[in-house]
């Protein structure tokens, strides 16, 4: 294959699917954390539990994004990639102009409308990010969909980083929502200008079986395959899930007064946006996505083991180990990536879509596990034993997955 120029290769990795699709995932992660970052002041303001109601509401979110990359997924194999991206930033941007008015809403109930209002939006929010790295691993050559990628997750993920700021400055938590709420029906429009992926309208028409979820579950191979993607993926959001949102219940055994969820989200998305934008280079220049994700994982391990075990006992410091872990969970994308490699055209898009929304899915098991271990151990320790086995099957799919380096993508299962 001849070599292309620095032109060439800047046209690609900065064209309209990848532009468009980082300011998607932007949108995407700003609604996605909102809640973590906002779950305090609103539910105190709605009067209701930070703790209980607010576990129960992120329980909802997650649960809709489980069964939003299920259906999502199956619509961008069956309808093409662009219907999944325009179709699921409507949902979660309605239903998070809808958050913003809550406190308009009766009191009666409160803690189920503000449950069901994370649902539709985790719903919406389960078919960016995977239509999105579809769209652009489809669109760009192959030895250009990592960097690709990670430029649509890097830009992407500052989406946190920025909602934390606007918490701060709105005024208000529910202005967030709304603020969120319309950044998304202004990207719609610029949507417009996206073309569907070139390899899915070679299959558009064909007499092929497209969007097969129980495609998964009935092949040996296929369903080994899946398995450790997901198992690849769920790192990152123990890190996120555990040590970040429920960041509060670190502070008295680390002997700090306070420490803030919001900002422990902030720190670890500025972490993991910086890896987003590096982890593409490192398997470029590695040549293998699975050693990429290898030594990122050994790096985020090391992480977490100082910050329970050494001596974090300062805000500042757990801050300092949350962007650490950020930089070492920054093969989001990558990890993402290696599932749409993974995969024919035909399962691509559903894949790729309920893959990340598969590991999302997971955190309220990551949650219930922690929650229990803790009635006999302490938080420290809960968050550890929890560690041990959510990175122990990661180690172990990311060295055994099938390498996707380079790989071409027009085939079909």
């Amino acid at each position: 294959m001849q070599e292309l120029s620095l032109s060439s290769k800047l046209k690609y990795i900065f064209s309209i699917p990848v532009i468009i699709s980082a300011l998607g995932y932007f949108v995407d992660i700003y609604d996605l954390l909102l809640f973590g970052i906002v779950r305090i002041p609103s539910l105190k303001a709605l009067g209701l539990n930070p703790d209980a109601d607010g576990t129960f509401i992120l329980n909802c979110q997650m649960v809709g994004l489980l069964i939003g990359g299920v259906f999502w997924g199956i619509f961008g194999d069956k309808k093409g990639r662009l219907s999944v991206l325009f179709g699921s930033i409507l949902v979660y941007s309605l239903a998070n102009i809808a958050c913003g008015f809550l406190p308009y809403f009766p009191k009666e109930h409160l803690v189920y409308q503000y449950a069901g209002l994370r649902f539709i939006a985790g719903v919406g929010l389960a078919g960016e990010l995977g239509a999105g790295i579809t769209l652009v691993s489809e669109s760009l050559p192959k030895n250009l969909r990592a960097i690709g990628t990670s430029v649509v997750a890097g830009f992407g993920l500052m989406g946190a980083v920025v909602a934390q700021l606007t918490v701060e400055l709105a005024g208000g938590w529910n202005i967030s929502y709304i603020i969120g709420g319309i950044m998304g029906i202004q990207l719609l429009i610029l949507r417009i200008s996206v073309s569907e992926s070139g390899i899915y309208k070679n299959i558009e028409h064909k007499n092929v079986s497209k969007g097969n979820f129980l495609s998964f579950f009935t092949n040996k191979d296929r369903l080994i395959r899946y398995l450790k993607c997901i198992a690849v993926g769920l790192p990152t959001w123990y890190c996120i899930g555990i040590l970040a949102v429920l960041a509060n219940q670190f502070a008295p055994e680390f002997g700090i007064k306070d420490l803030s969820p919001g900002k422990a989200i902030m720190w670890a998305y500025v972490g993991i946006s910086v890896g987003d934008l590096m982890s593409g280079f490192i398997s470029h220049a590695l040549k293998s996505r699975k050693m990429a994700i290898f030594y990122m994982l050994v790096f985020t391990i090391i992480g977490v083991t100082f910050m329970l075990f050494g001596n974090t006992d300062t805000e500042t410091k757990y801050y300092l180990f949350c962007v650490w872990l950020g930089l070492g969970t920054g093969y989001w994308a990558m990890f993402v990536t290696l599932a749409a490699e993974q995969f024919g055209t035909n399962i691509r898009n559903t894949a790729t879509t309920t893959v990340p929304n598969m590991v999302r899915g997971l955190v309220p098991v990551m949650i219930l596990a922690f929650d229990l271990l803790k009635v006999n151990f302490s938080v420290i320790i809960s968050a550890a034993i929890v560690g041990i086995v959510v990175f122990g099957l990661a180690f172990y799919s990311s060295l055994t997955i099938s390498e996707t380096h380079d790989k071409d993508l027009e085939f079909i299962e």
